[in-house]
């Protein structure tokens, strides 16, 4: 009841706003100010978020700045519809407009890219670990399927802009931070404006954590270059390469007992099987990934971008069954043509046609694991994929109010492999899915200056990642399906004249067919088998507002709100393991209601103060919902205070988890021998300091 009582108290601010903020600066007559931009990078350009079609979101890096510099995961869980998760320092689990039944060691089921590159492989998978939060300038967020355009997905889309393509300004910054259990972090950024044609920037970070749990320690080093080139008024150049070496140990999952009892342990020996910290389990992952682009501007119409990019991952995973290597190779090719005509001053026209294409090397060889040295061979397997995406789009804008687009996406994805080891009677084969067509059709309409109703039909598509297909029990699983549905959506969003306060709304159905869930098998290994329809339903509700204006002679100088509500109506349809019905359950790790708000003050003498709250309900850990997950509030707060002369020196410091919750942030779904919990951190504390020339 109190989450519906949230719910409808946000909807009634929505409406107030709507019927009373029509007039110019209505919440006050002081000083104006706007909230940060929100033009979105999306469809092929730049847009304000007003005019779009989809729902989406854009988080600056001043943004990310005022939460915990370690990681993305405090920005993007105050967006609507996203939750990231942290099983252990370094391993990360993202869900959008979706559950993480699929990504219980990864992210699956929606697409990201750095730029033009697709960081999401030729496999399906995306090591969101490898970014440093540092390096970013932005990320733009496009929530819902959007396989029209970016491939198969049925999530999302998230694009992200590294430091160095929009460069106004030479600077540098240095940034050294600490904290509770033996956090340390270094951040360097060189960002340079040569001319009007050459800017480059390097981004380098190091980060260290011995974790909150016993056998969590976390070692990340990367290295970041962007440099772009205008070589003529009409052509430029885009390349970006990055680096990263990660190491981090995984404790392994605990029982609701083992969790009471201490929830700093790692995971204990069971029956025949070692500890987790006598078979030195973990992640070594070392990854180059590049890009180069090539935008031409063929006349004042016509535009063609093309981009090359691939990545070569060495990835070691010694884990409680097993030793694991995996050597994963990856290229890939996008491209398109951009065409714009404004016929007259009511009348503008946009069309897109392109490809998307990827191809991926992947060896895999699991050998016994005996504590922590490779034993001997269970299995070698090589799997070679290929994902195609062929799109066209079309845009229409009417009298700079009415919006009407539509797209189209082929895409096709195919898994050859060869068994290695064992010896079988057919090593060879393939799996394949039939040729989808995704369509996408949306609208936008401004009803009145700040106010814009939207709608969009789209359908989604997500076949099974190689980790999917061939996972951790060794076998080769060509009975799964690709998840498929179509996508409905509605949605409102409102700004004031100046943007003190904007408000968005989005409710969507979307049914999708042959979901797929994660199994675990009696020897600990997972397993993945196609659940039938799953019923997704859902409400997101944003607010962002200036609750004080900028001004000099106060104490609070500014403050600054945004909250955000997400409501999940998840349900299985038809779904049935052996003699087990679950139709009708719950769809494992998704809670009904997240509720995330964030309030950021600044004061005199530069001074800043970020709060931010975080509220989770309970969430069933199993396809039976006989486990649920506890409802957490989590709230940190970080203050800054930056001294500016001929160089800015700023210190900050931070509380995490200030209410001392137990809570488990990264649950094991499905578990075997119900080790559903992977304990996160009590109260901790971080602080530092970041200079800038």
């Amino acid at each position: 009841m109190n989450q519906i009582a949230i719910l409808l108290i946000l909807i009634a601010s929505f409406a107030t706003s709507v019927v009373y903020g029509q007039k110019k600066d209505s919440i006050s007559k002081v000083k104006p100010l706007e909230l940060e931009s929100v033009d979105i990078i999306a469809y092929f350009s730049k847009q304000a978020i007003l005019k779009l079609t989809a729902s989406a979101q854009f988080i600056s890096s001043s943004q990310l700045e005022t939460q915990q510099t370690t990681t993305l995961l405090p920005a993007l869980n105050t967006v609507a519809g996203i939750r990231m998760e942290e099983r252990s320092p370094g391993s990360y689990r993202l869900a959008m407009r979706g559950s993480l039944i699929r990504s219980p060691f990864g992210i699956r089921n929606l697409k990201i890219y750095i730029d033009e590159f697709p960081l999401t492989d030729a496999g399906g998978n995306t090591y969101l670990n490898l970014i440093d939060p540092a390096s970013l300038s932005s990320l733009h967020i496009l929530k819902g399927p959007d396989g029209s355009l970016y491939g198969a997905n049925s999530g999302g889309v998230i694009r992200m802009q590294p430091n160095g393509f929009d460069i106004n300004q030479n600077q540098s910054s240095l940034l050294f931070s600490g904290g509770s259990f033996g956090l340390f972090q270094e951040q360097l950024s060189v960002q340079r404006k040569i001319n009007k044609q050459y800017s480059f920037s390097v981004d380098q970070s190091y980060t260290r954590s011995d974790g909150y749990r016993d056998h969590t320690a976390l070692d990340k080093k990367t290295l970041q270059t962007v440099h772009k080139w205008k070589y003529s008024e009409n052509n430029e150049f885009r390349f970006l390469i990055l680096y990263t070496d990660l190491e981090y140990q995984t404790p392994g999952g605990l029982t609701k007992n083992q969790m009471l009892e201490n929830p700093k342990m790692s995971r204990p020996a069971s029956g025949s099987n070692p500890s987790a910290k006598e078979q030195n389990a973990g992640i070594y992952n070392q990854t180059f990934f590049g890009g180069l682009a090539h935008n031409a501007q063929i006349n004042d119409r016509l535009t063609q971008t093309i981009s090359i990019f691939g990545s070569y991952t060495d990835f070691e995973n010694p884990f409680i069954t097993n030793y694991e290597f995996r050597t994963e190779k990856n290229l890939g090719l996008r491209t398109y043509l951009s065409y714009e005509d404004k016929i007259n001053e009511n009348i503008q026209f946009q069309m897109q046609l392109g490809l998307e294409g990827q191809k991926g090397w992947n060896s895999i060889e699991n050998n016994d694991n005996n504590q922590g040295e490779v034993g001997a061979p269970q299995a070698k397997d090589n799997l070679n994929n290929t994902r195609n995406s062929y799109f066209y789009r079309a845009m229409l804008n009417l009298y700079k109010r009415w919006t009407i687009e539509a797209s189209v996406g082929l895409n096709q994805v195919k898994i050859d492999y060869v068994t290695h080891f064992p010896v079988i009677p057919n090593p060879e084969g393939q799996t394949s899915f039939r040729n989808i067509w995704m369509p996408r059709i949306a609208t936008s309409y401004i009803l009145t200056d700040g106010l814009a109703i939207r709608g969009s039909i789209s359908k989604g598509y997500s076949p099974p990642t190689i980790a999917e297909i061939r996972s951790s029990d060794n076998t080769i699983n060509t009975e799964l399906d690709a998840e498929t549905g179509i996508n409905y959506e509605v949605g409102l969003h409102y700004e004031t004249d100046r943007r003190r306060f904007m408000a968005d709304l989005s409710l969507y159905n979307y049914n999708m067919d042959n979901g797929i869930v994660r199994q675990v098998n009696a020897d600990g290994n997972e397993f993945f088998i196609n659940a039938g329809e799953i019923k997704q339903n859902g409400i997101e509700a944003t607010i962002w507002a200036y609750i004080i204006a900028s001004q000099k002679d106060r104490f609070i100088k500014s403050l600054r709100l945004k909250s955000a509500l997400t409501y999940h109506h998840y349900r299985f349809g038809n779904y049935k393991v052996n003699e087990n019905d679950f139709s009708q359950n719950k769809v494992t790790a998704v809670p009904d209601w997240v509720l995330s708000n964030t309030l950021y003050f600044t004061f005199p003498k530069a001074l800043g103060l970020n709060i931010s709250h975080n509220y989770t309900s309970t969430m069933p850990l199993n396809d039976a919902n006989t486990v649920y997950s506890e409802a957490f509030n989590l709230i940190q707060i970080k203050g800054n205070w930056n001294i500016t002369n001929s160089t800015q020196i700023g210190f900050f410091a931070g509380i995490d988890n200030l209410l001392n919750e137990s809570y488990s942030l990264g649950n094991d779904i499905n578990a075997y021998g119900n080790r559903y919990f992977n304990p996160a951190a009590s109260r901790n504390y971080f602080g530092g300091i970041k200079l800038k020339l």
